[in-house]
This record gives structure tokens, sequence and C-alpha cells, in this order.
């Protein structure tokens, strides 16, 4: 992973075991994301033109209590119009769920357009080869 933020759990994250909500996991790697914009890119997520295409996650373990949590990613594949990104998110320093998400970017049609700019860069810096 080349790009790594932390969040700061809620308690209304946790379900009534104590354990984050499996739901909650897409609210982490959505903050992994918007960090990664703001700070790779130099832009805020909402403000970009790329919309998340798809999202799955894979999970290994239950994250408990309110300790902090680790969002890592990296671009596996970078097309001309969609990035795809791979995440881990881990808990006391263990692995706790992996993700991928297709991101792509769209013109004011909402059709796909090519990622130019500083999206391509820091999506090329942080490609996994």
């Amino acid at each position: 992973m080349t790009f790594e933020t932390t969040v700061e759990p809620r308690y209304r994250d946790l379900d009534t075991m104590g354990h984050v909500n499996n739901a909650v996991y897409a609210s982490y790697l959505e903050h992994g994301r918007a960090a990664f914009f703001r700070e790779e890119i130099g832009t805020e997520l909402h403000e970009s033109n790329v919309a998340l295409a798809s999202l799955s996650i894979d999970f290994r373990r239950p994250i408990e209590g309110l300790d902090e949590v680790t969002v890592s990613l990296a671009v596996e594949d970078l097309g001309t119009t969609s990035a795809t990104i791979a995440y881990e998110i881990s808990h006391d320093g263990e692995p706790a769920a992996s993700a991928e998400t297709v991101q792509v970017a769209l013109d004011d049609d909402g059709r796909p357009t090519p990622i130019e700019g500083a999206a391509r860069d820091a999506f090329e810096r942080h490609l996994d080869s």
C-alpha cells in the first residue's frame, strides 16, 4: 500500500455487540479516498469528477471498540477513464478487511471521460506495479 490515513471510530459506528458495523467499513474506505484526493490530488473528493462505480469488501475480523483504524490504499490498475484502488483496513496493527473500488471519471453529462492532470499524476504515483 502506498497511501495511509487514520479514522477515529465513533460510538454510532458500533453495533449492539460492540463491533464496528459492517456497513461502516464502506464509510472508512470513503474517508481514505477523500484523504487521498485532498492530500495527493489537491482537491476535495466531492469536488472531483470521479464517481464510485463498484465496491467490494472482504471482512477478515471484527473491529472492536473505538480505537483508531488505519486505512491504506494503492492503485491496482489505471485505465483511460477509470482507476481500480485496493485497500486494507487495519485495527490494532492487524488486518480487519480488504477491499477494492473502481473510480470512473465523468464529464458534465455523466459519461466516462479520460482521467487527466493532477488526478492521473497521483494515480500513477500510487500505482502498485
